[in-house]
């Protein structure tokens, strides 16, 4: 039998272990953390959202880094694939908006049983509180790693899945990073991805605690924007949804996402968020509703009228973009004022300056180099026998389980390739 090695009891440790075992491997995992899973156990709020229901065209469309490096891994270990090995381990899932999979109890921790169980029965050894401070190669091939305790433990092959430097509490603080780089990998800048945005306008705290559904968002890089207005040289982002003011500035859904396309080309850069609070009106039509809705409303303030087209926590700040005195009767208002609200309500813009960093960041952009770990089994193209799998990579996707479907993929993949090693 290959003795393989999985430094990492995560996501894509854990399903490498379970494909290397069930390909006939001795397996051996070495978790630094306490208990496997810890990442798994806070995603989706707790919940764990496991994969998406999606198409494989869904899924790759969803993918904004690499996504090409992913088709033999996805293809041979699916978002169908992962419902089933789950599910047959005890752990029923149920499919909701969007496609996101979820456990039916709505627990993350049956996620991590299931696997765990599926580990136990394919007598997987798995050694917690054990800290790798190092893989050992010999003539360009893997031949063990070294505990902290000073031990060498032999092997035939390692794969690791140590995960990338979001959430660190969790046990992801780059070793793995440190061990590749060592080994001669090329890592790609680390950055913090599906994270919170940073404006540098002040009035967002006014709106702590806001959620707004059905807006658009629309992210421009602020040079291009400039110059060439909003066409799609300067567009980095659009999307539907729901966001989220908080006391540090803007999250949710949509700036997650927004988020992702920020790191992957314009991390540091200053660039302008638009919110459209009315997408489904256009400018003539929003312009006929207020029309209308002043119209009937002749004597009352601005504030009182506005209530019927914003939340009320929005209403000072709203008037205040738009430059019309909260007090002032709507009769009284002028067509340019009028436009002004409408550009206001089509268009809220924020100047971001940047994002939250790691602790708050759900994945890490970057990681190491796809061109050096070959897509057909995850082995590094560097070093013999060594493997990667998971956050490690330059991959990443949006929200919705699809980073968790990179994981299990990455690390089956992995798994099946470093039992069969030769």
């Amino acid at each position: 039998m290959k003795k393989c090695i999985v430094i990492g009891c995560g996501a894509a440790g854990m399903m490498a272990a379970i494909a290397a075992a069930k390909a006939g491997a001795d397996v051996t995992v070495y978790e630094k953390n306490e208990k496997a899973g810890k990442k798994i156990y806070i995603t989706g709020k707790g919940r764990c959202n496991v994969t998406n229901s999606c198409t494989d065209t869904d899924f790759f469309d969803n993918v904004v880094v690499n996504s090409k490096f992913l088709y033999s891994a996805f293809y041979s270990f699916d978002n169908n694939s992962v419902v089933d090995l789950i599910e047959s381990n005890g752990c029923p899932l149920k499919t909701e908006r969007g496609g996101r999979v979820f456990p039916m109890s709505d627990h993350s921790s049956d996620v991590i049983k299931a696997l765990t169980e599926s580990m136990k029965k394919l007598n997987v050894k798995v050694n917690y509180n054990c800290k790798i401070e190092d893989v050992i190669c010999e003539n360009g091939r893997v031949s063990g790693v070294k505990i902290s305790n000073g031990k060498v433990m032999k092997c035939d092959s390692i794969i690791v899945a140590t995960g990338g430097m979001s959430y660190s509490s969790t046990g992801s603080t780059g070793d793995g990073h440190e061990w590749l780089r060592k080994l001669g990998h090329t890592l790609n800048d680390c950055l913090p991805a599906l994270v919170p945005l940073t404006p540098a306008e002040e009035w967002y705290k006014q709106l702590q605690g806001l959620a707004l559904k059905n807006v658009k968002v629309s992210l421009y890089d602020e040079e291009l924007y400039c110059k060439n207005g909003n066409n799609k040289k300067s567009l980095i982002y659009e999307g539907f949804g729901e966001m989220l003011f908080t006391h540090f500035g803007i999250s949710g859904p949509l700036i997650l996402s927004a988020s992702s396309f920020y790191a992957k080309k314009h991390y540091g850069k200053e660039c302008i968020l638009k919110i459209d609070l009315k997408p489904a009106l256009s400018f003539e039509q929003l312009d006929k509703r207020l029309l209308r809705d002043f119209e009937e409303n002749q004597n009352k303030a601005f504030k009182n009228v506005l209530g019927g087209l914003v939340p009320s926590s929005m209403i000072p700040v709203v008037a205040m973009l738009c430059g019309i005195d909260e007090k002032k009767a709507v009769n009284s208002i002028t067509k340019e004022e009028r436009n002004a609200l409408i550009d206001t309500l089509k268009g809220m813009v924020m100047h971001i300056t940047g994002t939250r960093d790691f602790n708050e960041a759900i994945i890490t952009r970057g990681g190491v180099s796809v061109k050096e770990v070959n897509p057909s089994t995850m082995e590094s193209k560097l070093i013999k026998g060594l493997y990667i799998a998971g956050e490690l990579l330059d991959v990443d996707a949006l929200t919705g389980g699809f980073n968790l479907q990179i994981a299990w993929s990455t690390g089956h993949l992995a798994g099946e390739n470093a039992a069969i090693d030769e």
